[in-house]
C-alpha cells in the first residue's frame, strides 16, 4: 500500500464542501494518522505485523482518539499526525474485542476540535456519506451505504449489524464514516468484497458507532468492558462450500492444544450442528466464558473425530501496555 503522502482520490471522488451542511474540512481535521510499533514478540506480531498505521479520530476535547483496535493491539509506542503536522506520542487505553474499538490518550495536545458522535441506526441504505482517512480531501471518499447486516469474522467476531460502504476506502483502517449530519457513523474495519450480479463490488466494513456508548466509561477506567470476557478457541475458521473450515490456529491457543488441525470440518458443537459462521461463534459463546468446555466434533479426511477445547480469555495472550 502506497504511503499516505504519496496519493490522493481523483478531485471527482472527493467530497466538495458545498455538498453537505456542515463544515467538511473541520470533520476531517477530526481524523488523525495513528502509527504503532509493536513488539517482535508480541502474540499478535506474526498476523498483523510489529508496524502498523491506520487512523484514528478525535472524540472529546481531551484529545481521546477512538479507532480500530487491532491498530493497537499490544502495541508499544504509538504516535499520532493530525492534518496540520501535529505529532505527539500517545497511550493504547483499551481495546474491546467484542466491538472491535481501540482507545488512544494523547500524550500531549494534538489541536484538534473532536468530532461529534452520531447513531448509526439514522443511517439509511443508499445514504451519502463520507469516508475519511487521515490527510483532509485528499484522503476522504464520497460513498454510499450499501448494506446494514450481519457480519462475522475468521477470528471469533461478530456484529449483529456492522455497516458496508462503497466505493472502497484503500486505508480503511481506523477510518472515519462521517454522516450527512457531520457526525461520526462508523469506525473502518476491513477491505470486503461483494459479489454483485456478475461482477464484484469492492469496499468497506465499518463498525456503528452506537456500540461505544454503552462501553466507553468502563473501558476507560478498567482498560475492557465490565462485563466477562466470551470463552476463546483461538480456531480461524472460514465457510468454504457450505463447510466451517479450520483455516488456521494460534499458537498455544485452546484449538492448537486440544489437537484441532489445519483443514478439520466443524460439524458439531456440543451436540448440534453450526449453520454458519455466525452461528458457530454464538453457538461457543453459549457454552460459557473463560474456562467452560466446548465440544466439537470435527471432520478430518474422511474420518469423525472429537475433541474438547477448554475455552480461554484471548487477553491473556497480549502484551499489556504500560507507561516508559
Amino acid at each position: 500500500m502506497a504511503k499516505q503522502s504519496e496519493w490522493a482520490f481523483p478531485a471527482e471522488m472527493r467530497p466538495r464542501p458545498e455538498d453537505w451542511r456542515f463544515d467538511l474540512d473541520g470533520a476531517l481535521d477530526a481524523v488523525v494518522q495513528l502509527r504503532a510499533e509493536i513488539p517482535e514478540d508480541a502474540f499478535t506480531a506474526q498476523i498483523l505485523g510489529t508496524e502498523r498505521v491506520g487512523n484514528g479520530v478525535v472524540i472529546r476535547d481531551d484529545g481521546l482518539v477512538l479507532t480500530i483496535g487491532y491498530l493497537i493491539t499490544e502495541a508499544s509506542t504509538i504516535w499520532l499526525t493530525t492534518n496540520k503536522g501535529v505529532v505527539v506520542p500517545a497511550f493504547p487505553i483499551a481495546y474491546d474485542q467484542v466491538t472491535g474499538f481501540g482507545l488512544v490518550q494523547p500524550l500531549g495536545k494534538v489541536g484538534v476540535r473532536p468530532l461529534p458522535r452520531g447513531s448509526a441506526a439514522s443511517c439509511r441504505i443508499g445514504e451519502n456519506v463520507v469516508v475519511a482517512g487521515h490527510g483532509g480531501r485528499a484522503h476522504a471518499l464520497r460513498a454510499t451505504v450499501f448494506a446494514k447486516r450481519e457480519f462475522a469474522g475468521y477470528w471469533e467476531y461478530l456484529l449483529d449489524e456492522a455497516i458496508y460502504t462503497a466505493p472502497a476506502h484503500p486505508q480503511w483502517g481506523g477510518s472515519a464514516l462521517i454522516g450527512s449530519d457531520g457526525k461520526l457513523l462508523a469506525i473502518g474495519s476491513l477491505l470486503v468484497q461483494e459479489k454483485v450480479d456478475a461482477g464484484t463490488l469492492q469496499g468497506n466494513m465499518l463498525v456503528p458507532i452506537d456500540l461505544l456508548a454503552p462501553i466507553l466509561e468502563d473501558m476507560l477506567k478498567l482498560g475492557r468492558p465490565a462485563q466477562p470476557p466470551r470463552g476463546w478457541l483461538g480456531l480461524y475458521a472460514t465457510e468454504a462450500g457450505g463447510k466451517l473450515v479450520v483455516a488456521g490456529l494460534a499458537p498455544g491457543g485452546p484449538a492448537e492444544r486440544a489437537g484441532v488441525k489445519v483443514g478439520d470440518v466443524v460439524v458439531d458443537v456440543a451436540g448440534e450442528k453450526p449453520g454458519s459462521l455466525a452461528d458457530l461463534w454464538r453457538r461457543t459463546w453459549a457454552r460459557g466464558g473463560p474456562g467452560s468446555e466446548v465440544p466439537l466434533k470435527l471432520m478430518r479426511k474422511s474420518a469423525l473425530m472429537e475433541a474438547r477445547l477448554r475455552a480461554a480469555d484471548r487477553q491473556d495472550f497480549l502484551k499489556k501496555p504500560h507507561l516508559h
